[in-house]
């Protein structure tokens, strides 16, 4: 049975509520969790939420809206339970409801003798076929004997003419008795003859030697029939210069500071880094040195006054586009609503045939934007969903209709939650102990650089970085570190390779609290999402240090991958945990994200759509190029216009 039934406005309004049994928690929390993680979040396309207690059983919602009146229609039950009258009683009790409902009615108490009717009649239908009543009854077992008797023995299938034979020649006529074509009491295999592939002799030849079936010949006939003739050789052309004669390619001999230099080689005191005196040359050069200038994290990026679509001109393009039958010439927004205008046009209200087909278009669209093809169809479904039914004065006011449903949609995702890393430091440093960040992610996505792109804005704004070497895998990478760290006068803890990460991150914020530094940045090695023993060390040393943040670092150039690397790098943290036995209170997931190679993607930006979906963790830092001030903030109308130009 249910445990309760709500109604209410997308605003917020209570309108009217039924609750069927005690609980042992309130029933609007979970009302409350379903318009928090699943309605917000554009996620209103699944079929079910389940919503866990602190206090008693888990429980299934179920929802249905008018978007019309921007009402919400949700039952609630037992997750236990398996009802199957639910979605049957929501449709019809939002009919009921509609009948009778005035916006500016707030007592709709009458309303609980109609609802006790929908109910039984729903829950009597639903007994019915439970027991098989409305199922149609199986015949008899003499019928189906009988049935079965009269059914006609299946045929042999008939064999392919060969090419080049008359085709009456090799069919059997059963009322004939023609023995011309293949015996009924012979295999129906045709010996091949080796030179040409076609049946071997005349018909009698071949019922003589049907019996016996040449498996040579046919792997002969087979090959040479896959080999075919070879074509003729290309005539060569009158005039036509001679090939170039193919040059072997010289070696490289890299220079000093990643320049290189054709011919030649390199002394061994070249290469020798020992001494430390390339690194210093290299660090004090001009054309690397670190100068004054602000982070693009604080600075007015031109990107940030992003323009506004014109809905109106927008409306009229596309019911333009979608006339002269190029739809997909006025960009994502504009062929979805070019596809819109072929079947509503001179319609009241948009209906779920109306939105199939431009919607299917536009996930197509959002994916060749790098978005995740899964994610794209929640979106696309959760937009369906808000655009049905609503009602249409003309065509061009579904473009501000439909503008508004994307933007909404996108920019719910992408602002889900923000951190305000400066304040956090802050409360961290009245507290007298330093804030730890650990870095993570696979390999190669630039996690050590836009980690000294992170201190270099921290340096900026008078805190005090400590950078712990936890990378004691990979060769070269405390060098590295080293090199960072000379640049930005920032103190670089290490125990050099084959150490433990965990104990190497932990003595570094042990002597970050005894130098009285502010933040400790933890870097670790690169590891694939699959490999359970890194995965296990990196959970591991997330368990002991207690960071106060853990960002994941990607890469802005990947789209389905997005998800996998995400998602199985949380779920990693969750589970190989040592406090994962211990309640889930001490384990960790992924908090933040870090996107990188940002500069590359034009405007393929839909990998940051996939992993905050995927993972519910905000985007806080954007690496936007290859200097220290190239970091930013994700710019999310900027990047919601990229998606739907």
């Amino acid at each position: 049975m249910l445990d309760y039934f709500a109604i209410f406005t997308r605003g917020g309004a209570l309108l009217w509520t039924l609750q069927f049994t005690t609980l042992r928690h309130n029933p609007l929390e979970a009302i409350n969790a379903l318009v928090r993680d699943c309605l917000l979040e554009e996620r209103s396309s699944d079929a079910a939420f389940t919503y866990a207690p602190k206090a008693g059983a888990a429980q299934t919602l179920k929802w249905t809206f008018h978007n019309g009146l921007n009402l919400v229609f949700v039952a609630v039950y037992q997750k236990s339970l398996s009802l199957m009258y639910v979605d049957e009683l929501l449709s019809v009790v939002k009919d009921a409801f509609l009948s009778q409902y005035n916006s500016g009615d707030v007592d709709h108490s009458n309303f609980k003798q109609t609802f006790d009717k929908l109910l039984s009649d729903c829950e009597a239908r639903a007994d019915k076929i439970k027991r098989g009543d409305l199922l149609s009854k199986r015949p008899p077992a003499s019928e189906r004997a009988s049935s079965t008797a009269a059914t006609p023995a299946r045929q042999a299938p008939v064999m392919p003419t060969p090419r080049g034979k008359d085709s009456s020649k090799n069919v059997a006529n059963p009322e004939s008795g023609d023995e011309g074509g293949l015996a009924k009491d012979k295999p129906a295999i045709l010996p091949l003859d080796g030179a040409s592939g076609s049946p071997a002799g005349d018909s009698d030849d071949a019922d003589a030697g049907a019996g016996a079936f040449n498996v040579s010949k046919l792997k002969g006939a087979l090959s040479r029939g896959a080999r075919g003739r070879q074509p003729p050789p290309a005539k060569k052309k009158e005039g036509t210069p001679p090939a170039a004669e193919t040059r072997k390619k010289e070696n490289r001999n890299w220079g000093a500071l990643g320049g290189s230099r054709r011919g030649g080689t390199v002394s061994a005191e070249e290469l020798d880094r020992s001494d430390m005196a390339h690194c210093d040359e290299a660090v004090n050069s001009p054309a690397l040195a670190v100068g004054g200038e602000v982070s693009r994290m604080d600075a007015d990026d031109a990107e940030d006054n992003v323009d506004d679509f014109d809905e109106e001109q927008l409306g009229k393009s596309a019911v333009a586009a979608a006339t002269s039958g190029n739809a997909a010439s006025s960009g994502v927004l504009g062929s979805f609503l070019g596809r819109l205008a072929l079947r509503v046009t001179g319609s009241s209200s948009l209906t779920e045939e109306d939105l199939a087909p431009a919607l299917d278009d536009m996930k197509k669209r959002l994916m060749e934007r790098n978005v995740a093809e899964g994610i794209a169809a929640a979106v696309c479904a959760s937009v369906g969903e808000s655009l049905k039914g609503q009602k249409l004065a003309s065509f061009t006011g579904v473009g501000a209709l439909a503008r508004k449903a994307f933007e909404e949609a996108l920019s719910g995702i992408l602002l889900k939650r923000q951190v305000d890393v400066l304040l956090d430091i802050k409360k961290a440093q009245e507290r007298g102990k330093p804030y730890v960040v650990v870095f993570c992610g696979v390999n190669g996505v630039g996690k050590s650089t836009n980690l000294a792109k992170i201190a270099y804005w921290l340096g900026q704004h008078g805190i005090k970085v400590t950078i712990a070497a936890c990378d004691t895998f990979r060769a070269g990478a405390v060098e590295q570190l080293k090199t960072h760290c000379t640049r930005l006068q920032v103190p670089l803890y290490e125990r050099g390779y084959e150490k433990d990460p965990a104990k190497v991150a932990f003595e570094a914020v042990k002597q970050a609290e005894r130098d009285g530094r502010d933040v400790v940045l933890v870097d670790t090695a690169g590891r694939m999402q699959d490999n359970e023993p890194l995965m296990r060390a990196l959970s591991n040393l997330i368990s002991v240090n207690e960071p106060n943040l853990v960002l994941f670092v990607g890469e802005a150039l990947v789209g389905n991958d997005a998800v996998d690397q995400l998602t199985k790098f949380n779920r990693a943290l969750l589970d190989l945990s040592p406090a994962a036995g211990q309640g889930s209170s001490r384990r960790r997931g992924i908090d933040g994200i870090v996107l990188t190679k940002f500069d590359t993607i034009d405007d393929k930006v839909g990998a940051a759509v996939s992993m905050v979906y995927s993972s519910g963790a905000p985007v806080m830092f954007v690496g936007c190029g290859q200097t220290y001030v190239d970091l930013k903030k994700l710019n999310v109308k900027s990047v919601v216009k990229s998606l739907l130009k």
